[in-house]
């Protein structure tokens, strides 16, 4: 990763609470214009799409949302609908928001359960839990 990539979305300090605020209104929103079909295209009726994330650009011209269809099936192709609808979801999103300008929306998958999932399996290995036994009982000779 580019080393500016990272601090895309924040600054040296993390995320605003204005970008945070921002993130969670549009995050809370898409669910709900998704949930109830609102966008008029079959791919997306017909499928659910859970909204995890939703991170601003420090201007708050860039919405980077990251979904997840349920069960995680069809990813691509929730993406290739949800891109294909970004003028219609910008709209109802940002219509009853306070905000200069609608921020441009961008689709990625969501994979924080996939690295929750991976964190609990490297927790499961042998040597893992070994390593973490060793440490409580340092921590216990401590006391």
């Amino acid at each position: 990763m580019h080393p500016m990539a990272k601090n895309r979305f924040q600054g040296k300090d993390g995320p605003s609470q204005r970008q945070l605020r921002v993130g969670e209104l549009i995050r809370r929103t898409m669910s709900e214009v998704l949930q109830r079909g609102e966008v008029h295209d079959p791919d997306l009726q017909s499928m659910s799409i859970t909204v995890g994330e939703v991170r601003m650009t420090p201007d708050l011209s860039i919405a980077t949302c990251f979904v997840l269809p349920l069960g995680g099936k069809d990813a691509d192709r929730a993406i290739a609908a949800l891109a294909r609808n970004k003028g219609e979801l910008r709209h109802l999103i940002t219509k009853g928001m306070k905000i200069r300008h609608a921020p441009d929306l961008r689709f990625r998958i969501d994979d924080m359960f996939d690295r929750m999932d991976a964190t609990r399996a490297m927790f499961e290995q042998d040597r893992v839990k070994s390593d973490i036994a060793k440490e409580d009982v340092a921590r216990e000779d401590e006391d």
